[in-house]
């Protein structure tokens, strides 16, 4: 008997309300093939009526004391926790998430919400009295209103509810969140999360859309940032138009991130590295670790390392706990990945793992690819260049540390760069020299916690104020500076006043 297919409704005003859209989008468990849920490509209207909705909830909101409203992301703090296994299996389903992998999906974004709850000292201001002659100034840090979050398919839990909401909302601003219409159910669950945490109702609103119906995010006068993670194509064109409109914009897109190994590293223990670092998450994320730059004189070694460990990585459902990779996220998708692979060979790289027409037993209809790895790929060849965004490692061999930064620097994305190496002058000069906003000295996925920004450079990122850490607060706050004084008798009796009163 085949599953019943849920189909899904906007969140808006606090309540799931039906959608009246005629066109609906499948949903898929990647882990067997079969289609789960539908969801609404939701009217102008309804878009419409989410930003109504939270503009609606910001004056209240805003006023609210920010010391009351980290309270409230204290308790969704608590309610994750109590729904830890839920929210994993949620995540693991839609997305294809390796059991592991998608508890850290959710672990990170109780990582970005606790983040949050340090508003009331992260807002703080600054202030000098008697900045001149009787004068004080004190500038305050002010939310601005209405933000669109545009939300990808790779991780349902952390961009949404770890990223863009938590800081979002604790800093006073109401959200309309675009949920991927592959992978909206987990960020749905979690607006239940907040509503039962006491959340007001319109302070978050997710809908699920086409691009047709998002672009009214861009220049709609109410909505005054957005917050975008998807490819680099769409990220330009979110940055141009949104900021032609006056309004904030962070857009995180694509990557292709390298790393250099050197030849006094641990063949085994970067070997292992590198395999959690290129094919955790089925290498659907930006940070994954797709190029290998390794010198000649232990190449070998090295590409027989990494393909003797990526035999023994284990493809199967992301819910089976002992799964080491799950699948890819849609048919679609490994398709996608696939013509790459083909691409990659039409080149000339040597295919040294094929990871096509794996087939796991009793999944037989699930969307999956096994690790895949060539080497000797060469700087001409696009498979090394463009982001794939699936478990497929290109191995590239240079002859030392300085053409091995030259042809990582040469790349046009810069998300994170990563060297493996047991010499502190390299690790040094690699730290300084490298392109990558986001650097590793042995470290396969530089990403750091949630106190620090994640600041992808060149075509990686286009805005000024990065996700998460100090960024992230300065993002979703707008300074005010206000400067006072007070009369005192003679003061009172003044007649005239200079034109650089109290400036000079």
């Amino acid at each position: 008997m085949s599953e019943q297919i849920v189909r899904l409704k906007p969140f808006i005003n606090g309540q799931f309300v039906p959608s009246k859209s005629e066109k609906y989008m499948p949903i898929y468990d990647p882990s067997t093939g079969a289609q789960i849920a539908e969801t609404p490509c939701c009217t102008v209207d309804e878009v419409e009526a989410a930003i109504q909705a939270a503009k609606a909830a910001f004056p209240a909101w805003s006023n609210t004391p920010v010391v009351k409203r980290v309270q409230i992301l204290y308790k969704v703090r608590e309610l994750m926790i109590k729904h830890m296994d839920e929210l994993t299996h949620m995540v693991a389903r839609e997305n294809g998430k390796a059991w592991s992998e998608a508890e850290g999906d959710v672990l990170k974004a109780k990582e970005g919400t606790e983040q949050a709850i340090a508003a009331p000292s992260l807002m703080m201001g600054d202030s000098l009295m008697n900045v001149s002659n009787g004068f004080d100034t004190t500038l305050y840090r002010e939310p601005l209103g209405v933000f669109a979050g545009l939300i990808p398919f790779n991780f349902p839990a952390m961009i949404p509810m770890g990223w863009m909401t938590p800081i979002c909302i604790a800093t006073g601003n109401t959200i309309v969140l675009k949920a991927a219409s592959m992978t909206p159910m987990t960020a749905m669950r979690f607006a239940e999360l907040y509503k039962e945490a006491g959340l007001p109702d319109g302070v978050i609103n997710i809908v699920t859309c086409s691009r047709n119906e998002a672009e009214i995010f861009l220049t709609h006068p109410d909505v005054k940032g957005v917050s975008f993670v998807g490819s680099t194509s769409v990220g330009k064109h979110i940055y141009s138009v949104a900021a032609a409109n006056g309004k904030r914009v962070q857009a995180l897109t694509e990557a292709k991130n390298h790393a250099l190994v050197l030849e006094d590293s641990p063949i085994e223990r970067t070997a292992a590295g590198i395999i959690n670092a290129s094919f955790g998450c089925a290498g659907e994320r930006c940070m994954a670790l797709p190029v290998v730059v390794v010198q000649e004189s232990i190449a070998d070694q090295l590409v027989a390392a990494i393909v003797e460990k990526a035999k023994g990585l284990k493809v199967g459902p992301a819910y089976d706990k002992s799964t080491g990779m799950g699948p890819v996220v849609t048919a679609g998708h490994r398709k996608f990945v696939t013509d790459w692979i083909e691409t990659g060979i039409k080149e000339g790289a040597k295919l040294v793992l094929d990871g096509r027409n794996i087939t796991v037993p009793g999944y037989e209809n699930g969307f999956y690819l096994g690790p895949t790895i060539f080497d000797n790929v060469t700087e001409e060849m696009t498979i090394g260049r463009f982001e794939v965004f699936g478990p497929v490692l290109c191995i590239k061999r240079v002859k030392d540390f300085e053409e091995g930064l030259r042809i990582m620097n040469d790349n046009p994305f810069a998300n994170g760069s990563v060297i493996f190496t047991q010499n502190g002058h390299y690790a040094r000069e690699f730290a300084k020299r490298t392109h990558g906003g986001m650097v590793g000295v042995n470290v396969g996925i530089p990403v750091p916690v949630g106190c620090f920004p994640f600041c992808g450079h060149k075509n990686s990122f286009f805005g000024d104020l990065h996700t998460l850490g100090k960024d992230g607060f300065r993002f979703f706050t707008e300074s005010k500076s206000v400067t006072q004084r007070w009369f005192d008798d003679v003061e009172k009796t003044k007649k005239t006043v200079s034109t650089w009163d109290g400036t000079i």
